[in-house]
């Protein structure tokens, strides 16, 4: 699950934020880091399993100050864009759509199957197994 998390540090120079970006990157996961905000003092960062309150932690020890705003999840464009699509589609013609789709074959279940099976042999001189 991709998160975006959302950190107001007190970055004052060009230092202060390229110690802000090079602290935040250390951390496992991370895939992209920005500063945005009109004084430039949100570092957004986007990454899988990334843990929020470890790396706000590691920017507190390097830069005295650091506030988790928000963390959300991140959804992928492409599945919003294929919801976009379906949300086109007159509402008739997803019903045409869903008619079409063939029905699933019943699932057996392996309890009710039996453990072996007895097959009966005509002509047991036949078997070299002795």
């Amino acid at each position: 699950m991709k998160q975006k998390i959302v950190i107001r540090v007190q970055m004052n120079c060009d230092r202060c934020r390229s110690k802000a970006m090079k602290t935040a990157v250390g951390n496992h996961g991370i895939e992209t880091v920005s500063i945005e905000g009109e004084e430039r003092d949100l570092l957004v960062i986007i990454g899988e399993r990334v843990d929020s309150v470890a790396l706000a932690c590691s920017l507190r020890k390097k830069l005295h100050c650091a506030d988790i705003l928000t963390v959300e999840e991140v959804k992928e464009k492409e599945k919003e864009k294929e919801k976009e699509k379906e949300e086109e589609k007159p509402k008739e013609k997803q019903e045409e759509d869903k008619k079409d789709v063939p029905l699933p074959h019943p699932v057996i279940n392996p309890s009710y199957l039996p453990a072996y099976c007895v097959i009966f042999d005509p002509e047991p001189s036949t078997c070299s197994i002795q």
